[in-house]
C-alpha cells in the first residue's frame, strides 16, 4: 500500500495576459476561450477532477474573474433553462461544489515560478500538482491521473514529458534522463531550450507537474532567472539530487493552446472526435483543401 500523501490540490496559474490572442483577450480571459464548446480552463479542471484532485488553486490577476464566474451557479440561466425545458446537465462540469475553487492573486507578472509561490499558503505543507491550461493534453486517462498513478508508486516530484523529433527541442525544456521503466523516466537535470546537438534528450517538458511542497522554500529565496523571471525550471532542477525525481511520459495527444496554430488545430481534432459533429466537420476540411 502506498505511504504517499494524496494529491489533492492543484494550482492553476491564470494571471497572464493571452497577448498572443488580442484583440480576443481584451475583455475574455484565454484562458476562458473555447475548444468547440468549452474554455480551456474547463479541460484543465476536468482533467484534474478525473485524477482525484479536490480542490482548485486559480493564481489570478486583474481582469480574470470570469474564470471563476465559469464554475458559479448562473442562476438566471439556469431558472430560464428549466422554464424552457432545456436539459441542464450540460452545466454540470461547471458547478463548483464549497470550497472547492480557491483564488489568490499575482499582482506582479514575476514568472511562473512567482505564481506557483503565490499559492504556498493555500497547499501549506502537502504535495501538489500544477497545471497550465494552454497545454491541452487528451488522453484516456487524462494526463494527471496517468501522473498520480505513478506518483502513487514512486512518490517524490514528476513531471509530465513528450518525446518530440530532435531538431525541435531548442524550443523546449527537456530532461537529463537516467533509467527508464516503462512510462517512467528518472530525471537527473533539466536543461531549458537547448540546441539540439547539445540536448541531452528528445523529451520535453509539457505543462503537468506534481511537486512536494519543499518546492515553495526553494521559489522563496530563488533570484530572478531567463527573462528577468523567477523560474520553476530552476526552482525544480535544485530539487533534483534532494528528492525523487521522476519524468512521466505522456500517452496521448497534446496540443499547444498558447499559440494561434495549435489552437486552430485543437479545435479541429476535437471537432473531429466528436460524434454529433465529427463526420460534417470531416466534410468541410476536405471541401476547404480542395478549393
Amino acid at each position: 500500500m502506498s505511504t504517499q500523501k494524496p494529491i489533492r490540490k492543484a494550482v492553476f496559474p491564470v494571471a497572464g495576459l493571452g497577448t498572443r490572442f488580442l484583440p480576443a483577450t481584451k475583455a475574455i480571459p484565454k484562458e476562458l476561450l473555447p475548444i468547440v464548446d468549452r474554455p480551456l480552463i474547463q479541460y484543465a479542471v476536468d482533467e484534474a477532477r478525473e485524477a482525484g484532485i479536490e480542490q482548485m488553486i486559480f493564481v489570478t490577476g486583474r481582469g480574470k474573474t470570469a474564470i471563476v464566474e465559469h464554475f458559479d451557479i448562473a442562476y438566471e440561466l439556469e431558472t430560464t433553462m428549466e422554464e424552457r425545458g432545456k436539459d441542464l446537465a450540460v452545466l454540470d462540469p461547471t458547478r463548483a461544489t464549497p470550497g472547492d475553487i480557491i483564488t489568490v492573486r499575482q499582482q506582479v507578472p514575476l514568472g511562473l515560478g512567482h505564481a506557483i509561490w503565490c499559492a504556498r499558503a493555500i497547499v501549506g505543507d502537502e504535495p501538489f500538482a500544477i497545471m497550465l491550461p494552454d497545454e491541452l493534453m487528451v488522453g484516456e486517462p487524462g494526463c494527471m491521473k496517468q501522473m498520480v498513478d505513478a506518483y502513487e508508486a514512486v512518490g517524490g516530484n514528476l513531471i509530465s514529458v513528450l518525446e518530440v523529433p530532435h531538431d525541435e527541442v531548442s524550443s523546449y525544456g527537456v530532461i537529463d534522463p537516467g533509467e527508464a521503466d516503462g512510462a517512467l523516466t528518472e530525471v537527473r537535470g533539466l536543461v531549458e531550450k537547448p540546441p539540439a546537438d547539445e540536448a541531452p534528450s528528445n523529451k520535453i517538458i509539457s505543462g503537468r507537474y506534481i511537486l512536494q511542497p519543499e518546492v515553495m522554500r526553494t521559489l522563496e529565496t530563488q533570484g530572478k532567472g531567463a527573462g528577468g523571471e523567477i523560474q520553476l525550471t530552476d526552482a525544480m532542477a535544485r530539487m533534483i539530487g534532494t528528492q525523487p525525481f521522476h519524468a512521466v511520459t505522456f500517452a496521448g495527444n497534446r496540443y499547444d493552446c498558447g499559440s494561434k496554430t495549435g489552437f486552430v488545430e485543437a479545435t479541429l481534432a476535437l471537432a473531429l472526435e466528436r460524434a454529433d459533429m465529427g463526420s460534417e466537420i470531416r466534410e468541410i476540411a476536405q471541401r476547404l483543401l480542395r478549393d
